[in-house]
């Protein structure tokens, strides 16, 4: 029987965690205060969702950076929580835990559309289709290919093949 991840939260020393490098996520200081607000208020009341690499014995966040973010810069939090944040694990590659990343903030905020098409950009690099993509970030082809002509068109498309759409009369 399948297991959501969030029943096993465990807390996790901040300084164990590390952002990713790909979030497109960004939070307007008027609901970094709110965030704050909120923590004060309630405690953490969502875990931060993160991989764990065993080899280095870090987490790196797919989901909560800003409420990780609450705790590093708020002395209050971090005292508080005993310099801990309750933390989910899941262990997925990291084209999925860049899905699962997108996911995540699509079913509440705004992106950076320049790192969001660098995303795409970085998947179909490692060998992730439009179909894939599409599939796993909840988006459709026009969005595919418009993030994709942000990061450079020419450089997505270099080593596909193309058949001759017409031939010029002589």
């Amino acid at each position: 029987m399948y297991k959501s991840p969030v029943y096993d939260v465990i807390p996790v020393p901040i300084e164990k965690i590390d952002p990713n490098e790909y979030n497109p996520n960004s939070v307007a200081p008027p609901e970094m205060k709110l965030l704050y607000d909120s923590i004060k208020e309630d405690g953490y009341t969502m875990p931060i969702v993160c991989y764990y690499n065993s080899e280095n014995d870090r987490y790196e966040i797919v989901d909560g950076f800003h409420r990780y973010r609450i705790m590093l810069d708020h002395k209050d939090i971090y005292e508080r929580e005993g310099g801990c944040v309750p933390v989910s694990v899941i262990n997925k590659s990291i084209d999925n835990r860049m899905a699962s990343t997108i996911r995540h903030n699509r079913a509440r905020g705004t992106h950076d559309v320049d790192l969001m098409s660098n995303i795409v950009c970085e998947l179909h690099n490692i060998g992730r289709s439009d179909a894939w993509i599409a599939k796993h970030l909840g988006m459709d082809a026009d969005e595919i290919l418009r993030l994709k002509q942000i990061t450079g068109i020419a450089e997505m498309f270099k080593d596909s093949e193309f058949s001759r759409a017409w031939e010029p009369a002589e």
